[in-house]
């Protein structure tokens, strides 16, 4: 073999320096470096060019809207903070909302089912929400966006006549999507001017009949 080419010598400088070169060949070839200083220099700058991809990197901070992003992928029912949103952010979620409006409107065009009253009911930064349709026995709920709630803790819906106290409907199924069936009395007080409300309460609902923790979500039913 011809070890005085130069396509050759870096060849095997190159194969030493990244480890690719067989037992018997790193032999032969380090006798080679012991005589051969040119070939040292030849190794040397390619140990050096290789070296410089196992520095370490500057850190760079990640921005806020990035981890949002991320932790929303994650566990996309996880209450974020409120926080200053742009208005192409506010106007994408309005779209949202109405989209779900008309998605609401056809299904009930189509498939001509009994769905009376309608509501959408947002959280108090317009973070996270969930669609409410009142039938003839149940209410049908379908989370869009809806917090984690923690362990212990149950989200019981309301419904608020104009005038009078918060009646409660039931507690909402674990992860949000589900039935809550109506009794007679609660579907009497239904009505267009009524609002529902969502309250966080002790496992199993509140103790008292009347809302005890903070209320996460509210809307008004329109009719559909």
């Amino acid at each position: 073999m011809n070890y005085q080419t130069p396509s050759m010598r870096r060849a095997l400088a190159a194969d030493y320096a990244i480890g690719l070169m067989p037992r018997t060949a790193r032999r032969r070839f380090e006798q080679l470096l012991l005589k051969d200083s040119e070939l040292r220099t030849e190794l040397a700058q390619w140990q050096e060019c290789l070296m410089s991809l196992t520095e370490a990197l500057p850190e760079q901070p990640v921005p806020d809207r990035v981890w949002r992003k991320v932790t929303a992928r994650i566990d996309p029912q996880t209450m974020q903070l409120p926080m200053k949103r742009p208005l192409w952010n506010w106007l994408r979620m309005t779209i949202a909302a109405c989209s779900l409006v008309a998605a609401v409107l056809l299904s009930v065009i189509y498939s001509r089912d009994d769905v009376r009253y309608g509501a959408t009911l947002y959280s108090a930064d317009a973070q996270s929400w969930m669609s409410i349709e009142t039938r003839e026995d149940y209410l049908r709920i379908k989370p869009q966006a809806l917090a984690k709630v923690e362990k212990g803790r149950s989200l019981e819906m309301w419904l608020i006549p104009l005038s009078g106290k918060p009646v409660s409907l039931g507690v909402i199924p674990p992860g949000g999507d589900g039935e809550i069936k109506l009794a007679s009395a609660q579907k009497a007080l239904m009505g267009e001017s009524s609002t529902l409300a969502v309250s966080l309460e002790p496992d199993g609902g509140s103790p008292t009949g009347q809302p005890t923790g903070p209320v996460l979500y509210q809307g008004a039913l329109t009719v559909l």
